[in-house]
């Protein structure tokens, strides 16, 4: 795996730019060769695309800046830009809701349209012009949900011959084309998804295998390690030249899962270090890694990025040595600053001192103890179980030996807890923008602060009522 590429899914939680500048030796020193930078909504985009970007968009300035450091660091830089499914960024918007495949869903792009065509190269052709000397160009194309359900669609797919593989495949060749058209020396390439399930016949046909290069992508902790060797066979049969494997590090175990596993991740890299080693070495153009965000641009945050470091590092350096061994994690914790990593719980004993370790070692207290202190008290306290009832708090009905026995630990609880989020929330100022931790805080630690600060409230208008 002589390629190992990083991929940054910055659809969501999209880190400060000088965050991500700490964060490149690092990832370069762990065995990284190259970036893949997943825009989305973060991209500078100008002109008709402007509407595209987030309030939280990346400045032309700041990108040319990270590109500049990731050169710096001798690390390539792979940027992804969906043109097909996983359009919901583009799609959601009224002024491009028209080249929706299905009318009510904005996830897939309607191929039938040359509209469609001219705002994918509209797309590229602005993240191109921001990039030098590019290699690869990533086009997405992975979970082209609901293809062959449009209007459109329907009608085409009942003339003689005509399939959803084809229409998949002819949208692919004219992105590619456009993309080779435009830019020679640049190789797009694609995820492979949407291709697995097609006979070899139906690919060759199709021109697709001369265009582009698939990136194979599973991040079950037990690949299929036969079917993968033989799904790249097939590949190979069909024309394409070389293909890319895509594991996990984070963000493939649970669509709002905010710790990560870091032993179903090892394991991911050691079956695709397994399938490597039956296939042809020529045919490996390398590996990303890939570290989702969020599921989908309308889904929840999964791990943050520094939540997902040490699993990277581990991941990383398994591959760059072929497995993993004492060793190897010997030297992951002398790069992390943390000893007695652990990799099949979620706990280590280490704080380490990587760029925002600080942020792991709160998300993890939180995501631990924070809810389950909560309903100890809430739930299983017998003084608020047997005092302290929604009944009574409705009525405003109190016993005097509730204020003895549990307001104190209410009280101190609660500080407790709101000390742990301050110091929490200044962490995530030196990583994330505000919108992102205001979207973590509201999604892990709202809802069982918000129920103890409601306790405590219906507590003091209970007292006041007494009296």
């Amino acid at each position: 795996m002589w390629r190992r590429l990083v991929h940054l899914d910055l659809k969501g939680a999209a880190p400060r730019v000088q965050y991500l500048e700490q964060v490149l030796p690092l990832l370069r020193a762990l065995g990284a060769t190259g970036l893949l930078l997943e825009y989305e909504d973060t991209f500078p985009y100008t002109g008709p695309l402007e509407l595209l970007q987030a309030p939280h968009a990346y400045s032309p300035e700041e990108l040319r800046a990270l590109l500049s450091r990731a050169r710096a660091q001798g690390l390539d830089v792979v940027p992804l830009v969906q043109s097909f499914g996983h359009m919901e960024f583009v799609l959601k918007h009224r002024e491009f809701a028209h080249l929706r495949e299905v009318k009510a869903l904005p996830n897939a792009l309607n191929p039938h349209k040359e509209e469609s065509l001219a705002l994918v190269k509209a797309m590229i052709d602005q993240v191109m012009a921001l990039h030098e000397d590019l290699k690869w160009f990533h086009i997405g194309c992975d979970e082209v949900y609901c293809l062959g359900e449009g209007e459109e669609s329907k009608q085409w797919l009942q003339q003689q011959n005509n399939t959803p593989e084809k229409l998949c495949l002819s949208h692919i060749k004219a992105v590619a084309t456009c993309l080779a058209w435009s830019y020679p020396m640049v190789t797009p390439i694609v995820w492979d998804d949407m291709l697995r399930g097609m006979s070899e016949e139906t690919l060759a046909e199709s021109g697709v295998p001369q265009l582009v290069q698939p990136m194979i992508w599973d991040y079950a902790a037990d690949i299929d390690v036969v079917g993968k060797v033989q799904l790249i066979e097939k590949y190979r049969r069909c024309g394409f030249s070389k293909v890319w494997f895509a594991s996990a590090f984070k963000g493939a175990t649970g669509v709002n899962q905010s710790l990560t596993l870091i032993g179903h991740h090892l394991r991911n890299q050691l079956e695709w270090l397994q399938v490597a080693s039956r296939s042809p070495a020529d045919v490996l153009e390398g590996i990303a890694l890939t570290g989702w965000q969020r599921y989908d641009h309308f889904s929840v945050l999964c791990e943050l990025l520094p939540v997902g470091i040490p699993s990277l590092a581990v991941c990383l350096q398994a591959l760059k040595n072929g497995g993993y061994s004492e060793k190897i994690k010997e030297n992951v914790e002398n790069l992390l600053g943390m000893p007695n990593l652990e990799i099949d719980t979620f706990t280590s004993p280490s704080l380490g001192t990587f760029p925002g370790s600080n942020v792991l070692t709160l998300v993890t207290q939180i995501s631990f103890h924070l809810k389950s202190s909560v309903d100890e008290l809430l739930e299983r306290n017998r003084y608020v179980t047997g005092w302290f009832s929604p009944y009574h708090r409705k009525r405003k009905i109190i016993h005097p030996i509730v204020l003895h026995h549990f307001q104190p630990d209410a009280v101190s609880l609660f500080s407790k807890w709101n000390a742990v989020v301050q110091d929490l929330q200044a962490a995530m100022e030196q990583v994330f923008h505000r919108c992102a931790i205001e979207e973590w805080m509201e999604e892990n630690v709202h809802p069982s602060l918000q129920k103890l600060q409601q306790v405590l409230d219906d507590l003091e208008e209970a007292i006041r009522a007494q009296n």
